[in-house]
């Protein structure tokens, strides 16, 4: 499997980016999973639906399933911050690329995405791990980079360069124990 994480601030236009990513890369017969980091709480089922019901009445796990879908829900007993390289194993083998939201410290090689008007500063002079930066192509970067610069309202072309670049996105979890 392939991974890559996308970093920067809010309002940059992360999650926009990875939903018309995942079609792009998808078009290309390629199964396509997204891990996504939440800063706070996590709801996922609504009050009053049995899921909902299960986890109120205290079951540490709680899966639904249908015919296209699954959803496993765990509670933890006390707050503990997972990293990316504990939750990666958990996801379906057979799949050729995970997009990661969020996780912006780890070392996961990543694409920013950075806008000028979030008047943000960007992460790449001081992340190694920053592989490419995807902005409006109108925005000048603060900084001088060697790194690809990738056209974030052109998800074709973020597609067509990860995989042009793939087997820099190898995952290999023993990496990272």
């Amino acid at each position: 499997m392939k991974v890559v994480g996308f970093a920067g601030s809010s309002g940059a236009g992360k999650t926009t980016l990875i939903e018309r990513l995942i079609p792009a890369l998808k078009a290309r017969g390629l199964r396509v999973s997204v891990m996504k980091h939440a800063h706070c709480g996590l709801e996922t089922d609504q009050p009053g639906k049995d899921t909902w019901r299960h986890r109120e009445a205290g079951a540490y796990e709680v899966l639904a399933a249908s015919p296209d879908r699954l959803v496993l829900q765990r509670s933890f007993e006390r707050p503990l911050e997972r990293t990316v390289h504990e939750l990666i194993p958990a996801l379906h083998p057979g799949v050729d690329w995970v997009l990661v939201e969020g996780w912006r410290d780890s070392n996961l090689l990543k694409i920013e995405v950075w806008r000028a008007a979030t008047t943000q500063p960007v992460r790449y002079p001081d992340d190694p791990f920053v592989a490419a930066i995807a902005l409006p192509l109108a925005d000048a970067l603060p900084e001088d980079t060697l790194r690809p610069r990738l056209d974030l309202d052109d998800p074709d072309a973020v597609a067509v360069w990860l995989i042009d670049n793939e087997d820099r996105f190898d995952y290999d979890p023993e990496a990272y124990v």
